[in-house]
């Protein structure tokens, strides 16, 4: 089949095809799924163990010292801004992605004017961002209003505070205008918020080079974290020494030894940090992104897009006419890396699909998801899962 040589040609001339040998992938299953939970690195469960028996198991409490545990969220944060544009110095670790969202969101609106009373959010977001941004509002004495990206330029005005937006929408893989949304918001005075959770490891963020206020993202999607490992906020340069977290814990104190009963916040972005950092996870995170050492965002970019075009390229061939509809854009510009689809009995053909080891995810009522993870997967891994979704069809 021609798309069969296709893929071994395609596959042959990946310079990034070494990185897959440092993931553990179980034998003879596509996995499409890194956009829900990223596959696991080799490396981290060696120093996960190395972790529990002689950081914790032999120095103790001394790790945090002589371990490094205590600056495990900067030193971190400072691992994962090269991937989201970022300079050193601007993001934290620690906490999940809805309490990120949270303290980034009160935290924008703490530093709009008072007078704007206005907060946008993404209509069409992950849920949780949409329940923070609701509870947000109501506690900050602001009205919510959902509006979807494109309409935000139009729906901005003198009232509005804050915009929180998603760079890529979970369910179609939609990629927003970042840069245009952002400049847009600045133009009418307020702060703009971004969540990355679908675009950070995937491909070029820019939030420096962007002017974006304050961030967030999960890290066990691209980053390849693992389960529940922790998030992440960044809070531009500019806005640090303003910026009011709505959670002030110990941890984020100048000086969180004193014990003293008044809050002063740390300098820069550990006056985000607030309870004690889950360093289990947090270790096996600072593990994982040692796959992107030597990697270039650009180039997971550009074979990024050549994964989802081939996989479009194959279902077309290979699926029968009319039977599955992409909901993805076709448009470069408009894609993240992940292809929607959509079938009427969508949650039936994943099952199936998994079943003959082609792994993808099902969004309520009609849609297959497939992810696709550049530094893991290839091109005979696409025309495979287009050609099993094909027999289940």
């Amino acid at each position: 089949m021609f798309h069969v040589k296709q893929a071994a040609a395609l596959d042959a001339a990946d310079e990034l095809a070494k990185f897959r040998e440092l993931f553990a992938l179980p034998e003879g299953v596509v996995y499409l799924d890194g956009n829900s939970l990223g596959a696991l690195p080799r490396a981290v469960p060696g120093r996960v163990q190395d972790v529990m028996a002689r950081e914790w198991g032999e120095l103790l409490i001394r790790s945090w010292d002589e371990s490094g545990w205590w600056t495990a969220p900067e030193r971190i944060g400072d691992r994962i801004a090269p991937l989201v544009g970022a300079a050193a110095g601007q993001i934290v670790v620690g906490d999940s992605t809805s309490v990120n969202v949270f303290k980034a969101l009160v935290g924008a609106v703490r530093l709009a004017d008072d007078e704007r009373d206005e907060v946008l959010v993404d209509a069409t977001t992950f849920p949780t961002d949409g329940y923070i941004a609701e509870s947000a509002a109501r506690m900050t004495g602001r009205t919510l209003r959902p509006v979807r990206p494109e309409k935000v330029p139009g729906a901005l005005g003198p009232r509005t505070a804050a915009v929180l937006l998603n760079h890529v929408d979970y369910r179609s893989g939609r990629l927003h205008d970042l840069p245009g949304l952002t400049a847009a918001i600045h133009d009418a005075g307020a702060l703009a918020v971004w969540d990355l959770c679908h675009s950070a490891g995937a491909l070029p963020v820019g939030l420096d080079a962007h002017g974006v206020d304050l961030a967030i993202g999960c890290t066990y999607k691209y980053l390849n974290g693992g389960p529940g490992s922790p998030a992440y906020l960044y809070v531009a340069a500019r806005h640090q020494d303003r910026f009011d977290s709505p959670l002030p814990g110990w941890t984020g104190h100048a000086n969180p030894f004193g014990m003293t009963p008044d809050y002063t916040p740390a300098d820069g972005a550990a006056r985000g940090r607030v309870g004690t950092p889950d360093i289990l996870s947090m270790l096996a995170l600072e593990t994982a992104l040692g796959v992107w050492d030597g990697v270039g965002v650009d180039s997971v970019r550009a074979k990024s897009l050549a994964l989802t075009d081939f996989f479009v390229e194959c279902v077309r061939a290979y699926a029968p006419e009319g039977r599955v509809e992409v909901v993805t854009p076709l448009a470069h510009a408009e894609r993240g890396s992940q292809i929607a689809l959509r079938c009427d009995d969508a949650g039936d053909v994943m099952r199936a699909l998994i079943a003959r080891g082609v792994v993808g995810d099902f969004r309520h009522p009609d849609v297959l998801r497939f992810g696709f993870t550049p530094l893991y997967v290839g091109f005979g891994d696409v025309e495979r899962a287009a050609r099993v979704l094909t027999e289940v069809l």
